[in-house]
């Protein structure tokens, strides 16, 4: 069997415009400022902490050594580069949120950073024009007074920076987001959400999933996930644990209702959240265990296609992360994939619960259900179950 690819995933249950409520007027009441800030000015702000960048990004960065060499050699050079798009935090002035330009800005920082502040040093490499430079740091070009005009036309070159003051609200920045990543290599809105609604929780999150050999196994990556996709997941399964009766269809409320919630409870549920996560983790474990590299990727009837479903993953971790269900299904684990992929080939509307927008929570409730009428067949106790009423989701048990 091939191995599975998840560097696409499915399109389905993604975050996206239909999920915003941002109006016309949204745009005339925002202030957009353009300004050329000097890569040292740049710098300045970041070093400062006035442009929101943790040196824990570092772990997520999407770029490698010569990506970031490279941007330095077009700095240097004065060819242009795309420009730098903040939103200024509602709550401190100065001080800015990352809409686009994360990787240029990380990518600066670590070039221009002192040893002490946390951030790795970059080393040019395989630089195209200025190979002369390739194999040293600021420092070591700064002390070679042949090379020291390369260091003040690094600092003196402008980047073009794009500030948006007065925002009206969230949808309007999630707006400006997704219209900005519309490329094949789409950035996941998670990274927006960090900024947005920081607390306990979701630092939380990300270091569990950042350290985590589980997600690593599941995403096919060797270092945490640099678009956050494993944040992203791990949310979705949070939002279903502890808070699935607010979800109206809205993913994007849903997922930040959720984070603003946990990290509330943070304090009164952090033993709880964390044993959790160890439970997320068993359930991922098993339906690789089960499906090897196809896990929560959809059956055709013949072969699994091995894109990433989420519908799937929301479903299957909701109801194997519970230990007692997880222990019966592991002693079942060939009957339950013979059992899911007679699911998959014989119900339509199981396949449309899955494979098509899973906005309506019909299709929520349907896919729950059907999961859950199979591991009754081996539990011997009754499952949760979902049931729809009053356009709200809530949990049921029959008996």
């Amino acid at each position: 069997m091939s191995e599975a690819n998840y560097e696409e995933f499915e399109r389905y249950e993604e975050e996206s415009e239909e999920d915003l409520s941002t109006l016309p007027a949204a745009f005339s009441e925002a202030v957009i400022w353009g300004t050329d800030w000097t890569v040292e000015t740049i710098n300045s702000q970041l070093s400062k902490g006035n442009i929101d960048l943790n040196p824990k990004f570092q772990r997520r960065d999407a770029w490698n050594e010569v990506d970031k060499s490279r941007l330095i050699e077009s700095l240097i050079l004065g060819i242009p580069v795309p420009p730098i798009i903040l939103a200024e935090k509602k709550d401190h002035k100065g001080k800015y949120i990352v809409i686009d330009g994360k990787q240029r800005l990380l990518a600066i920082r670590q070039f221009c950073a002192n040893e002490d502040s946390g951030f790795d040093k970059l080393k040019l490499k395989r630089l195209q024009f200025l190979d002369e430079l390739n194999g040293k740091t600021i420092e070591e070009i700064e002390g070679d007074y042949t090379f020291v005009e390369y260091k003040d036309q690094l600092e003196n070159q402008t980047l073009r920076t794009v500030v948006i003051k007065n925002w009206p609200n969230e949808e309007f920045l999630f707006t400006v987001f997704l219209r900005l990543n519309t490329g094949s290599k789409k950035l996941s809105p998670q990274e927006l959400r960090q900024a947005l609604h920081p607390g306990p929780f979701l630092d939380f999150l990300d270091d569990a999933t950042a350290g985590s050999d589980t997600f690593l196994e599941l995403l096919k990556n060797s270092e945490p996930d640099s678009r956050m996709r494993d944040v992203e997941l791990a949310l979705r399964f949070y939002a279903f644990k502890f808070n699935l009766e607010s979800n109206t269809g809205n993913l994007k409320l849903f997922l930040d209702h959720t984070c603003n919630l946990l990290n509330d409870l943070w304090d009164e549920k952090e033993g709880e959240i964390r044993e959790n996560f160890r439970e997320l983790e068993r359930a991922i474990n098993l339906c690789m265990d089960i499906f090897g590299v196809s896990a929560f990727s959809r059956f055709d009837g013949k072969k699994y296609n091995n894109r990433f479903n989420r519908p799937l993953f929301e479903v299957l971790t909701f109801y194997l992360s519970d230990k007692e269900i997880s222990m019966e299904v592991d002693k079942n684990k060939e009957e339950f994939r013979r059992d899911f992929e007679n699911l998959s080939t014989h119900d339509k509307e199981f396949n449309d619960s899955i494979a098509s927008s899973t906005k309506d929570l019909s299709r929520v409730e349907y896919r729950f259900n059907k999961v859950a009428d199979i591991i009754e067949t081996y539990t011997g106790f009754p499952v949760i179950k979902l049931s729809k009423t009053d356009g709200q989701l809530r949990r049921v048990m029959e008996e």
